[in-house]
């Protein structure tokens, strides 16, 4: 598998983003920077630039936008996934992100790591969405998934 060498945001439309989710992005970010995989599929036979890639993440009419480029600027591919399957699970981890923030300054620490288990879970769950709906466009693990759905929270934020 090839990967991710840059990856830009277009967040420019949203409201300033909460410490909290500031800190996530800054974590994703840098996360899958540091290790990541992401593959185009050869489909209908055509020639698939190789990567690394640059990957544009931005939502666009309402749909989340892929734009996939080489390092040197050639277009690689660009897709578009309905932001509804979504939704719910992004309400969630915003929710259960919100109650883990505010448990982490006053509860036990079991009590965090309870919260802490269900907002994995609900990552987890926003990964899967992820890898399924980029089915047959772009090959990414299970790490990869995770970063990228944190991303598309943040892109979320304001949408």
């Amino acid at each position: 598998m090839t990967h991710i060498a840059h990856i830009e945001l277009d967040d420019g439309g949203l409201p300033p983003p909460t410490p909290e989710i500031e800190q996530e992005r800054r974590v994703a970010m840098f996360d899958l920077m540091e290790e990541n995989s992401f593959s185009l599929p050869v489909r209908d036979d055509r020639v698939v630039p190789k990567g690394p890639y640059n990957l544009g993440l931005s939502i666009r009419e309402k749909r989340l936008v892929f734009d996939v480029t080489t390092e040197n600027s050639e277009k690689a591919a660009e897709f578009h996934l309905s932001l509804s399957p979504f939704r719910q699970v992004v309400k969630d981890y915003f929710q259960i992100c919100k109650s883990y923030f505010d448990a982490v300054k006053t509860l036990p620490p079991s009590q965090i790591e309870t919260i802490d288990m269900a907002r994995r879970g609900i990552h987890n769950e926003g990964a899967r969405i992820l890898q399924e709906r980029l089915e047959g466009k772009a090959d990414i693990d299970d790490a990869t998934a995770r970063r990228l759905f944190t991303l598309i929270c943040v892109l979320h934020f304001g949408g």
